[in-house]
């Protein structure tokens, strides 16, 4: 039987360094180590903005859970080694020896050492009725085994080679709980780590360590020719951000029915009902199953209103905010990126799920008396702590009134390829008229401005918000879209588009919506300029952009004046955004006038 989650392997395209990009080395303390499929990492990120001086092996199974820390040891004793990342292995490695490290599958980590060994530590300290870690030698095959209240999992350690005393075996209460592997007279030993529910056969190792590592540096390799066959030297960080995707995937599992792409394996380990979008963008082009599951994947919790959840991981759908209906304009992205057409019966399927989700705006986000749908927080809007809410919370605002109208847009267009003109004709109804109302409604002369659902009140943000109506810039008058492109400029650092103006009394240079860079509102300014006729603009935005990520990784966010990267440290979207504009900025080189479009 194939793997469902394994790469067909292709020849390997070098990266500009090269080295096959499961050679690439990576930062450790800025991205966890994983493959594709599994639910756990290593890394010595355990909690928000919780990090540990060990590396542990982690769970995203339930709440991010750090279960066991792994030491390196030289003779029993605990050794400071340096850890050496590469997509395929990691490493420990100190004057005494080397460890290593693979994901051989999803649940099982292959673990080998000479001349160091290393000791498994649990994480929890104490085991009570309800939570905490316990170990146990299994009589079946003497495996050393803990079990976690914190993700209802069995993690198993079995000797494949050397040897193996252990601390706390059967301890109730506070104890130290650990497995010690030693090198035997050769200097060597190897384990298996699993992660199971009930029980597993023994473990039997069904290929060598080294056969392990070369497959899985295989897969990745096939992947990253899959997403990225176009990368060379102007792209440097393709390949890292094909890891960072690569890694953050996570079989289907709890309430992720599809195989999905989370938005970090650090503690931003969910999927938001926006989010997946960027990701599906990214993956469109050469492994278009997968991207169309990430766009779908959000749909598949789809209330009775039409509405999205907030966000949906393994344990957890949230409903308490949705997200921007910027389904419309990826899915026109998305279609254009994809290599085959999608079939009637997925254009039947999207249809229905992107008219609930317009429906929704429309039937229960417009308020008595009033024409334009509204936030009811800033959490809806993504931009959580936006400047555009410090007024009044419960907003009409011009970017929801854009994607709605251009979303209506995709609508009319897919219905009367589905043969229904007559809802193509309402659909474009609703989108003329919602773009008629935003003109006049949040339009004040020199930039748009938010309205008070309720009671009207207007106010003025210089955030980067305001701007982003340029995404239907093609519906919008010449001026407007002009001066949309002038606050964009104003908003452009060094770096790429702030959030909000450095010179402004609001800005905060780790302040999320309110000063740093993200990779979405860059993705979508980018395209809004170019279908607004502002290219040379939009490749600045692009070039900095990208050079922001070859600098500073693919981070949450990024300070807009130093371009340091902020808060999680290895964010999907930003990975895909990055892919997207690199990929983009390559064809415009390659077209045939030789010049970037």
């Amino acid at each position: 039987m194939i793997d469902p989650l394994t790469t067909t392997s292709v020849p390997v395209q070098p990266d500009p360094a090269g080295r096959a990009p499961s050679a690439v080395p990576f930062d450790l303390e800025s991205i966890p180590f994983s493959r594709r499929g599994s639910w756990l990492d290593l890394s010595p990120v355990i909690g928000l903005r919780q990090r540990a001086d060990d590396v542990h092996l982690v769970s995203h199974r339930t709440d991010l859970t750090g279960v066991l820390a792994l030491v390196p040891t030289l003779a029993g004793s605990a050794v400071a080694a340096e850890r050496r990342a590469t997509p395929a292995v990691l490493s420990w490695v100190a004057d005494g020896g080397v460890v290593d490290a693979v994901f051989a599958t999803t649940t099982t980590l292959r673990l080998r050492g000479t001349g160091l060994g290393m000791t498994f530590r649990a994480a929890a300290a104490e085991l009570t009725s309800f939570s905490g870690t316990y170990l146990f030698q299994d009589p079946l095959d003497s495996a050393w085994t803990f079990t976690s209240y914190e993700t209802g999992r069995r993690y198993r350690i079995s000797l494949i080679a050397g040897e193996s005393l252990a601390d706390g075996v059967e301890e109730l209460g506070a104890a130290v709980r650990q497995v010690d592997v030693r090198p035997d007279s050769s200097g060597r030993w190897e384990v298996a780590l699993e992660e199971f529910r009930t029980a597993r056969r023994p473990f039997v190792p069904p290929e060598p360590f080294d056969a392990v590592a070369g497959r899985v540096a295989g897969e990745f390799d096939g992947y990253v020719d899959a997403i990225a066959p176009w990368r060379q030297d102007e792209t440097p960080a393709a390949a890292l951000a094909a890891y960072v995707l690569w890694s953050a995937t996570v079989e289907p599992a709890g309430f992720v029915g599809r195989e999905a792409v989370l938005m970090s394996m650090h503690w931003m380990d969910s999927v938001w009902s926006w989010d997946h979008c960027f990701n599906a963008l990214a993956l469109a082009g050469g492994l278009p199953e997968l991207a169309l599951d990430q766009f779908l994947l959000p749909f598949d919790h789809q209330d009775e209103s039409g509405g999205l959840p907030d966000s949906v991981t393994h344990s957890r759908v949230l409903h308490n905010f949705v997200k921007p209906p910027i389904h419309g304009w990826a899915l026109r992205r998305l279609r254009g990126r994809l290599p085959t057409a999608l079939d009637p019966g997925q254009l039947v399927e999207i249809y229905d799920r992107l008219a609930a989700w317009s429906s929704f705006w429309l039937d229960y986000r417009v308020g008595v008396g009033r024409s334009l749908p509204s936030y009811q927080h800033g959490n809806d809007s993504g931009w959580d702590n936006s400047t555009v809410f410090d007024a009044d919370r419960v907003v009409e605002t011009a970017d929801l009134a854009a994607f709605l109208s251009l979303q209506l847009d995709v609508l009319a267009d897919l219905a009367t390829e589905l043969g229904r003109p007559a809802e193509g004709a309402r659909w474009s109804d609703h989108a003329d008229r919602l773009r008629a109302d935003l003109l006049t409604q949040l339009w004040d002369g020199t930039q748009f401005v938010a309205a008070a659902a309720i009671s009207g009140r207007r106010s003025r943000a210089d955030s980067l918000l305001g701007a982003l109506p340029i995404v239907a810039a093609h519906r919008l008058p010449a001026a407007i879209s002009a001066a949309l492109a002038a606050q964009v400029t104003d908003l452009l650092t060094e770096h790429g588009p702030a959030t909000e103006p450095p010179g402004s009394p609001e800005y905060e240079a780790d302040g999320y919506w309110r000063g740093p860079i993200w990779a979405p509102s860059t993705l979508i300014v980018e395209d809004g300029l170019r279908r607004a006729g502002f290219g040379d603009l939009a490749e600045e935005v692009s070039a900095r952009f990208r050079r922001l990520c070859e600098r500073s990784g693919f981070a949450e966010n990024f300070d807009a004046t130093t371009g340091v990267g902020l808060r999680d440290r290895a964010y999907t979207w930003t990975a895909a955004a990055y892919l997207v504009l690199a990929e983009e900025h390559v064809a415009r080189m390659s077209a045939p006038d030789g010049r970037a479009r």
